[in-house]
């Protein structure tokens, strides 16, 4: 009677977690087949941010490592404005593939003096699209911690993702950051 009982439950187990794995991989449609609306994305601010020298560990047992310095400048968007603190990295790992993992950690300060932690993960994938033409795709997800009790803490309790644009003239990266509604 025990053993039985156990099967039971090993069944159940089983179907709830091949229902919940079966829904987060998107194959069943939602109620009624319609697909619902994506979240919508608000424009939060934009980092200028410079760089320093990078340097490279070649062949390790995970790919190539590279890091590079933030030296320092300036983001701005509704309702925020500073600059970039000098002393954080971007530590990226390149596999043969042509795909990078990065990971920049930093500081920013706004100009009212309150200091927020950044830590920004994405991928840099370079390759090929369904046609055969050379794609790029660089897409990360800053998360932010400032102080709750500031008039910045909204930026702890909202997802963000960024991309780059690439200004002439400019010496470093410009991401472009939203927060998603």
């Amino acid at each position: 009677m025990k053993q039985k009982a156990i099967i039971t439950i090993l069944f159940w187990a089983t179907y709830v977690v091949a229902s919940m794995a079966q829904s987060a991989t998107g194959s069943e449609q939602p109620a009624g087949g319609d697909i619902p609306a994506a979240p919508q994305l608000e424009f939060a601010l934009q980092l200028k941010v410079t760089l320093g020298q990078a340097f490279s560990i070649n062949n390790t047992q995970h790919g190539r490592r590279t890091v590079i310095p933030i030296t320092g400048g300036t983001f701005e968007g509704p309702g925020l404005k500073g600059t970039i603190i000098n002393g954080g990295a971007d530590y990226q790992l390149a596999n043969a593939d042509g795909r990078t993992e990065l990971e920049a950690i930093y500081c920013i300060k706004t100009d009212d003096d309150v200091y927020i932690h950044v830590r920004n993960r994405g991928i840099i994938a370079n390759g090929k699209d369904g046609d055969g033409r050379p794609s790029f795709y660089f897409r990360a997800a800053p998360q932010f911690e400032a102080p709750a009790d500031s008039k910045y803490g909204w930026l702890n309790n909202s997802l963000f993702v960024c991309a780059p644009s690439f200004a002439s003239g400019f010496q470093g990266i410009v991401l472009n950051v939203w927060r998603v509604k």
